[in-house]
């Protein structure tokens, strides 16, 4: 059964001596003390590798079943979500009025992380809960937030998100789900949506679906969907549960992977609705949700990459299969460990300086949340607009190439169920397909972020990345760092440019270069997260703030990735100047 142990040094490290938080303007982060998010990542540490982690095997192969209308979760998830109500993880960053410790996104992230490796299929439970608490706060009145949000944020209720319908997936217009105004204010619900995680389940009391829906005189497409809570029971004046409303499980889907998920079909018939927030406005309601689920989502791709690679290190250590071509490394045994040869020791610094990358421009995206709602920065909103899809498109991509050569370094028992590595490929393929295809997040960015405020966001990101260059000049050991970096840039900004001269009079020439333009970008982001690690790895070390070798292997595997990753920005760029042409040569019938 794989092992799994929270990455705490390393979120540390990232906390305090990358982004130096107790020194930040950012209310709250000068409570995050060395020793205080230590403790805490020590304890969520505890309850990701002690409980978590030995579920996410069983609870694996056991799945969730359906008996009637009533859903039953794994054995031990019962119990495992109690000791995460207990812990009051869920409220970790929600404000205090209803129930939470109001701590920074950024602590919260990093938590999560820790949660999501240990066992994906469960932390979803909790994280559309907190996706739908999200929701409610931005668009809900006090009545709605006092009703739901302090049992929902104690996980006494759960919550879900109901957006795809049989016949409408990305193209939300297109739903179907009707939602007729009653003369109590109510509205009744009736429609078939699919793919609903955690959309039943027997760990909590109540389940709040948010459901899009078409009420009347909204016209077609987007602009007639509203946003709608439509709890499982009905919740009395005095907070108690009522009648069970006409929300039922149609079934559960059989997955790739996730299995400890009860991704459902959800069947309304008529059930009691309330309208969330304003009428016909519901994709921006439901969008507070979905930004926050897509950076989420963009966290459990490298999340399951960093739980693959955890195991793959391990098995390379142990196996022994050969020997080093350089003479016998361990001449007391048969053979040496895999991790003697070229090929392993690439596929592991492909995979750790990926996971280590990733990891910093996640907590820098939640630095950027926190500065948006606790100082209300629109800057700061518009750069983490603008990346939140190359947060989910391109590190779900490269967490589940990760995952994959991971589960590669163990050869054929890689593909053997009992290694449970193929558990990490199945579940993180998932992250590549929902809160938005990674095709979808690729045309979001080129489509609409680029352009966005007049281009003043991506004009930003090149100034930072500038900045970051100029603040290393003149210092040697950072020319590895900053000159990739440098040339990468100017890559993006050719990329963008082409797209300015070309997108206009042919908007195929910039939709067609679009998933390498997301891939382009994130590798310019990993290179300035390594760069900005790389120089806190170096202060850290001569001041003797840090272990010495964490440090030196810090810097290493950054060197690493600026000298053996940043080259595919390139190859990007060629991809995207090459037009349209090749891309949509053939007629439909050709294919």
């Amino acid at each position: 059964m794989p092992i799994y142990n929270a990455p705490v040094s390393d979120l540390q490290f990232l906390l305090q001596d990358v982004f130096k938080v107790t020194q930040s303007d950012i209310p709250g982060y000068a409570d995050l003390e060395r020793d205080f998010t230590g403790a805490v990542l020590d304890e969520a540490g505890k309850l990701a590798s002690g409980v978590l982690a030995p579920l996410n095997f069983s609870g694996d192969r056991e799945g969730c079943r359906i008996e009637g209308t009533e859903v039953f979760t794994p054995k031990g998830f019962k119990e495992a979500f109690e000791a995460l109500k207990e812990g009051g993880w869920n409220g970790l960053d929600l404000p205090e009025e209803y129930g939470g410790q109001n701590l920074p996104y950024l602590l919260a992230t990093a938590v999560g992380e820790i949660m999501v490796s240990a066992n994906m299929a469960f932390n979803m439970y909790q994280g559309l809960t907190h996706g739908a608490i999200s929701a409610i706060l931005a668009a809900g009145t006090e009545e709605q937030k006092a009703t739901y949000l302090p049992k929902m944020t104690s996980l006494e209720w759960t919550g879900t998100m109901n957006l795809t319908e049989p016949h409408a997936g990305t193209d939300l217009g297109m739903i179907r789900t009707k939602a007729e105004p009653q003369a109590d204010g109510s509205y009744k619900i009736t429609g078939t949506k699919i793919f609903i995680s955690a959309g039943e389940h027997d760990m909590a009391e109540n389940i709040i679906h948010l459901v899009l829906a078409k009420a009347p005189g909204g016209g077609e497409g987007t602009k007639g969907i509203s946003l709608f809570i439509v709890p499982k029971f009905l919740v009395n004046a005095d907070g108690s549960l009522g009648a069970r409303n006409g929300v039922t499980v149609g079934n559960i889907e059989e997955k790739m992977g996730i299995h400890g998920n009860a991704t459902c079909v959800m069947n309304y018939d008529g059930a009691t609705g309330w309208l969330l927030g304003e009428l016909h406005k519901g994709m921006k309601h439901m969008f507070v949700m979905m930004n926050e689920a897509r950076v989420g989502v963009g966290l459990q791709g490298y999340a399951q990459a960093a739980a693959a690679y955890q195991n793959a290190v391990v098995y390379a250590t142990e196996r022994l299969q050969g020997r080093a071509v350089t003479g016998k490394a361990n001449p007391e045994g048969p053979a040496d460990p895999l991790i003697v040869h070229p090929d392993i020791r690439r596929a592991l610094m492909d995979q750790k300086s990926f996971v280590e990358g990733a990891r910093a421009f996640t907590l820098w995206a939640a630095t950027l949340l926190d500065r948006t709602h606790r100082l209300g920065d629109k800057d700061a909103e518009g750069l983490v607009s603008l990346l939140t899809p190359v947060i989910k498109g391109f590190q779900t991509d490269k967490g589940f190439e990760s995952a994959v050569q991971a589960q590669q370094i163990y050869g054929g028992h890689g593909y053997i169920e009992e290694q449970g590595m193929s558990q990490f490929v199945r579940d993180a393929r998932i992250a590549m397909i929902y809160e938005g295809a990674n095709g979808i997040q690729a045309l979001d960015l080129v489509g609409r972020k680029l352009a966005s405020d007049g281009g003043k966001n991506v004009m930003a990101f090149f100034d930072l990345v500038k900045a970051e260059c100029k603040a290393h000049e003149g210092d040697d050991r950072m020319k590895p760092f900053t000159e990739a970096l440098k040339a990468a840039s100017k890559q993006l900004q050719a990329a963008g440019m082409y797209f300015m001269q070309n997108g206009m009079a042919n908007p195929n020439a910039a939709l067609s270069g679009s998933y390498d333009f997301m891939h382009l970008t994130g590798h310019v982001c990993l290179g300035l997260m390594w760069t900005r690690m790389a120089k806190a790895a170096t202060e850290a070390l001569e001041a003797g703030t840090v272990d010495p070798a964490f440090a030196e292997a810090k810097i290493a595997t950054g060197r690493y990735y600026m000298a053996r990753h940043l080259p595919a920005c390139a190859m990007h760029l060629a991809r995207i100047e090459s037009g349209a042409g090749t891309v949509m040569a053939l007629s439909a019938d050709q294919f």
